[in-house]
This record gives C-alpha cells, sequence and structure tokens, in this order.
C-alpha cells in the first residue's frame, strides 16, 4: 500500500538537523519516508537512519521503499518507546530526530481510515489501527467527558452545544461515520460562525487527539527524544495546531534556561545550566510551500541543540 505524504518544511528541519555523514538519526513518524529519505541522501555509507511509525500502512510503505539500504532499521512503534527501541538496537545516543506531528495525508485522503470529515467512512481515527477509536468515544463517553475532549483539545467555543447534540441524536442510535458526525457538529454551530471554514474541524481534531493520546505522548516523550541525543545533537520537531506547538514551545524554554536563583543571590547556588540551543519562535511554511501544500498553512518548526 502507497502512504502518500507531502513532507512539511522538509528542507528547513533537514537542514536544522546538520546532517553528519557517519552520524545516526532517528525519523519518530516515517509516514511515507520523506524526511527519512532527504536526511539519507546526505548521509554517507556508514551512517544510520531509525524510523518509527505506529501505522501499519506506513510501516509497509517505507519497509519496501527502504528495502535495499542497509542503512535503514525500520521499528513498528509508536515513538514514545524511543529509548526502549533504540537500546535494544544497541544504540545509547542518536545526531538528530526528526518528528512530524499530527495527522499524514494518507490517512485523511483514505477515506476508511474516518480522519476525515469531507469523506464517508466508519467513524476510527487510530493512528495504529488499533485499540480506542472514534466510535467509541462519540458513543460511550458522557457529555460532561464529550465537552472535556472537544472543550481541551478542540478549543471549541461552541463544546457544550456540540456535546450534547452528539448524546441527543445517540440516545436513538449510535453516531457510525464521519459524515454523520459532522452533520450533528454543524447542526450545533450557529450559522454565523460557519464561515471561517468546516465547522466540525475543530471537533474531528479533538477526537482524534483524545483516541490516540498524542498530547500525553508528545509531552511525556519529548524528555526521552532529548536524553537520547549525543552532544551537538539537535531535535526538529513540526507541529501543526497550537497545543502542539505550545507543549515543544515550553519545553524548549526548560532546556534554555540556565540559572533559576533570585535575582538578588550575589552568586549561583542552584548549579542548572543551559541544556540547549533552542531558536527563538518558530519556522513556518513559505508562501511557496503553503501555495503547493495548504495543510502545511498552519505548520511550524522548533529545533534544539543539546550542549554540555
Amino acid at each position: 500500500m502507497d502512504f502518500n505524504h507531502i513532507s512539511v518544511l522538509l528542507q528547513e528541519s533537514v537542514d536544522a538537523l546538520h546532517i553528519k555523514p557517519d552520524g545516526v538519526y532517528v525519523d519518530c513518524t516515517a509516514g511515507g519516508g520523506g524526511h527519512s529519505a532527504a536526511i539519507l541522501e546526505r548521509l554517507g555509507d556508514k551512517g544510520r537512519m531509525i524510523l518509527f511509525d505506529q501505522d501499519p500502512d506506513a510501516i509497509a510503505t517505507v519497509t519496501e521503499r527502504f528495502k535495499n539500504d542497509s542503512r535503514v532499521t525500520v521499528i513498528h512503534s509508536n515513538f514514545s518507546n524511543i529509548k526502549e527501541k533504540l537500546s535494544e538496537l544497541g544504540v545509547e545516543k542518536v545526531d538528530g530526530i526528526v518528528a512530524d506531528l499530527g495527522v499524514s495525508s494518507h490517512q485523511l485522503d483514505v477515506a476508511e481510515r474516518g480522519f476525515s470529515y469531507h469523506k464517508d467512512a466508519p467513524l476510527d481515527m487510530r493512528m495504529s489501527q488499533s485499540g480506542l477509536s472514534a466510535r467509541d468515544v462519540v458513543n460511550t463517553y458522557s457529555q460532561k467527558e464529550l465537552f472535556r475532549v472537544i472543550d481541551r483539545y478542540g478549543e471549541e467555543k461552541f463544546a457544550s452545544a456540540i456535546a450534547s447534540a452528539i448524546v441527543r441524536v445517540r440516545e436513538k442510535a449510535p453516531v457510525e461515520t464521519t459524515l454523520q458526525l459532522a452533520e450533528i457538529v454543524s447542526s450545533a454551530v450557529p450559522a454565523k460562525f460557519k464561515r471561517n471554514g468546516h465547522p466540525a474541524r475543530k471537533t474531528f481534531q479533538a477526537i482524534r487527539i483524545e483516541v490516540n493520546g498524542e498530547l500525553e505522548v508528545l509531552e511525556n516523550t519529548l524528555p526521552k527524544m532529548f536524553e537520547c541525543l549525543n552532544d551537538g545533537g539537535v531535535m526538529a520537531i513540526i507541529s501543526f495546531h497550537s497545543l502542539e506547538d505550545r507543549i515543544v514551545k515550553d519545553y524548549f524554554k526548560t532546556l534554555r534556561v540556565g540559572c533559576t536563583c533570585p535575582k538578588d543571590f550575589p552568586v549561583c547556588v542552584c548549579g542548572k545550566k543551559p541544556q540547549a540551543i533552542v531558536k527563538s519562535g518558530g519556522v513556518k511554511a513559505s508562501g511557496d510551500e503553503v501555495s503547493e501544500n495548504n495543510r502545511s498553512r498552519s505548520a511550524k518548526l522548533r529545533t534544539a541543540m543539546k550542549i554540555n
């Protein structure tokens, strides 16, 4: 199966890694292998590329794509297991890590994956294709829980009305499909607020995040990723919405902060020193990239280089 995905901020993220020909690099979200292929172009024969993905479709694609490249190791796992999986390979430290967060073009475009509010399909949204599904969330969560998910992960101002509408409809029969859910959401949003994009966008984002535990995984895994870096190694993280970006930004801020002693202390007693060089502000896609790939419009790249 082809895993079609246009890699976002490709040149910017790969440049930020400062590829060493004999280095070891990790792609935490392999997808179709776009970022990995660009890194491999800069690696020499002694370099190594380790690819993670939890999506079986992505694993099948990159396994086939790089089957003749001895530098590549493919791991079917969520990147939250990065430290354990690298240890199993005998790899203690790496020179760079890239992660392209969020949903892929393939997952959106293949209707049966249930990610899109434009195409009718069974409610699913599971990146790993296993475990809790969007159907489970929509039909089993209480109204209070639905409100929490839609409000927190979708930052949706009409979360209360949408949660109420979902519960009202499912009392008659379960909500089964993406277009059915999209219509329920649309019915709960006032007409004047439907002009700026599809009214179901934020709710679908929220449910997808809940199904895949995306924010918890990111928050818990960033320190593991940083720990896996060699001195001089770089983390390049591409986020697609403010919730992801805030987690990355806040974590990177902790890495660049040194002494935290009160300003009136004559000397430092905490002993804390900056752990990374972090670029202030995130890199956004160029106008040309956005015109070619509209999904890149919300992307933001943040990088951190580990220092001794």
